[in-house]
This record gives structure tokens, sequence and C-alpha cells, in this order.
């Protein structure tokens, strides 16, 4: 089993964390076998959250309370108060993670965070743009292995820019690898194009019945 941590922080912003929240909670493109996963939001307290979009949400657990393993995986969304020194317990939870082998995932201004405390500056990444980092994060020395792409992902880091939501997540289940490789694909041109033959070409990846899964 996985276990799905997902950072909540004020100003949250909703749009990135939309894809990969309904696909790995809904699993209703999943393959058949595909390992079960248990998704709990988490943050520096128990205090009620309030995201970009004005949802409230309520952390399930306590950042102490997560695990590193290589069977869990960190999601850090985007927000414009990632600077509150509360925040640095997660960053150095995601050292943690790292350094676990397990997988870190940020995207927009979690990258920022992340650029801050130095991960960044030996991994491939990307952001919101050459600069970004920069402009946000002083101490930030990874420009070298900076790309340029909407979502990068290498070993166990996957980030994004805050336009990369839709690559973030193709990145992330394929990680997981909770859906077949043809089921991806089509799922991700359908999104990405809005062409309906993926859809219908991604309904045929699909089991005919719930008990096929």
């Amino acid at each position: 089993m996985y276990t799905i941590y997902i950072y909540i922080l004020d100003t949250l912003a909703d749009w990135e964390l939309g894809y990969v929240s309904a696909e790995l909670n809904s699993r209703r493109f999943f393959k058949k076998d595909a390992p079960h996963l248990a998704i709990k939001t988490v943050s520096y307290s128990k205090e009620p959250i309030n995201t970009m979009g004005g949802v409230t949400i309520t952390p399930d657990c306590l950042v102490d309370d997560i695990v590193a393993s290589k069977t869990s995986m960190l999601l850090l969304p985007g927000a414009n108060t990632w600077n509150d020194p509360n925040h640095a317990a997660i960053i150095e939870k995601a050292s943690e993670f790292l350094a676990s082998d397990a997988t870190v995932c940020a995207i927009c201004g979690a990258t920022a965070a992340l650029a801050d405390a130095g991960l960044l500056d030996a991994r491939p990444h990307t952001s919101n743009g050459p600069g970004f980092l920069e402009m946000v994060s002083p101490g930030y020395k990874g420009q070298q292995l900076y790309r340029d792409e909407p979502s990068v992902a290498d070993d166990h880091l996957i980030t994004a820019g805050s336009t990369g939501a839709l690559p973030w997540t193709k990145h992330i289940i394929e990680r997981l690898d909770v859906f077949r490789s043809d089921t991806l694909e089509h799922w991700y041109e359908y999104f990405n194009s809005g062409n309906s033959e993926h859809f219908f070409a991604l309904m045929q990846t699909l089991p005919t019945t719930s008990n096929e899964r």
C-alpha cells in the first residue's frame, strides 16, 4: 500500500491539485490490481486551512505523523504563504523523503520552498519559468539543472510550474504505476487536447465491468 501525503496550507492553489487528487481518490481509471492508496492531508497544525478558491480543509494529520519510506509520496502544492516559517518542518520532511528514496512532488510556489532549502541544487527540476527561482530564492544554486519544461520527473523528485498541473499529474500517476500505459497516454492527451477521439480510446482501455478490476 502506498500512502500519499498532501500538504495543505492557507492560499493553496486549488487547480494545481485538481487532476491528481481526483484521479488518485476516485481510482476511476486504475488498472486491474493497482496498488491500494491511502491519501492523507497534512499540515503543521490541526487548524483548518482556506484555499485560494475559498475552500476550507481540515488536515488529517500533522507533519510529525508522516512516515518517509519507498511506499510513501509527498505532494507539495503552490500557495502564496510558503514563506511562513511554520512550513519549515514540511521542507525538512521533504529532505528526509528524498534521502529515503521516497518521492517528493512539488509545484509552483512549493518549488521555491525547496530551492530555499537547497533541495534543487543537485537535481533536475523546473518551476514557474527561467529566472523565477533566482528572484524568490536568493540562495538558489541549481541554475545548471533547471529545465524549461512544464513538469520534470527525475529520480525521486517531480516538479512543475503553476501551469503544469496536468503533466505533473501524469508523472505522478506514472511513478505510482496505477494506470495502464495506454490508459495514461489517452487520459493525458484527452485532457491536454480536448479531442474526443482520445476520450473514446481511453474508455477502450478500461475493464468492461467493475468486477474485472
